[in-house]
């Protein structure tokens, strides 16, 4: 029988007091891993539907087996572990914060033994958005088949204001730029659609969608929605 509540880790980041929790609510058989970033909640293994469906829907539409994957946010990883339910070559997951990674690593968090051990599958440590500033070009082997990205809360409640420009045009032209022909960008997002955003996107993709991800929240007792857009580059270079 686990305990009600326990702080497994916390520690000290650029950008906050950054806490890892696993607590057993009334109600429920199960724990609850939960990470905070000073006193706002990143992330819940309470809630994962969408997050799950990050990785579902943006691979929806991928090329075939032995694709080439980058997830941006490692998080308790579930659109990670999604991701590797797909026949794909490689995962490289982009993680700022290097708590995160090591929560891993340690087998503190439920995926960790599973993410690490996947030999497809690398935690990398890094900014990602400092690495999509820098555009490649169209024969650059380094380019891949589909980019997820849940880091932000969405396009307009960042964690960093640092992380604006990329939700611009500009940014989201040199994120395409790391995509191959026909390649996915998913973004995960808790606003409901945002018109003005998939306006944006669709001046740099050729197909853009956004699905709402119901899903029922047990601690409230009431239906919620998360918000996954996916976007398509064209099947051929021009």
């Amino acid at each position: 029988m686990s305990v009600a509540f326990e702080e497994l880790d916390f520690c000290s980041t650029p950008i906050g007091t950054l806490s890892l929790r696993r607590r057993r609510p009334p109600g429920l058989e199960a724990d609850v891993y939960e990470i905070k970033l000073d006193d706002e909640f990143l992330m819940s293994s309470l809630f994962t539907v969408a997050e799950i469906a990050l990785a579902r829907l943006g691979l929806a539409g991928s090329p075939g087996k032995d694709i080439d994957v980058i997830v941006g946010g490692l998080g308790l990883g579930y659109t990670a572990q999604a991701v590797l339910e797909h026949p794909v070559r490689s995962l490289a997951v982009i993680e700022a914060l290097a708590p995160v990674i090591r929560w891993h690593e340690q087998g503190l968090l439920p995926l960790g033994a599973r993410l690490t051990a996947d030999p497809r599958c690398r935690l990398v440590r890094g900014d990602f958005f400092a690495i999509m500033k820098s555009a490649l070009s169209g024969d650059d082997d380094r380019r891949v088949h589909a980019i997820l990205v849940d880091i932000d809360h969405s396009p307009r409640k960042v964690l960093h204001p640092d992380h604006v420009s990329f939700y611009e045009v500009e940014g989201l032209c040199k994120l395409a730029t790391h995509l191959r022909p026909g390649g996915v960008f998913g973004l995960w997002s808790d606003d409901p659609p945002d018109a003005e955003f998939v306006a944006r996107l669709a001046t740099v993709f050729a197909k853009v969608d956004a699905h709402v991800v119901a899903f029922h929240n047990p601690l409230q007792d009431r239906d919620a929605a998360n918000t996954v857009y996916v976007a398509s580059t064209a099947n051929q270079d021009t």
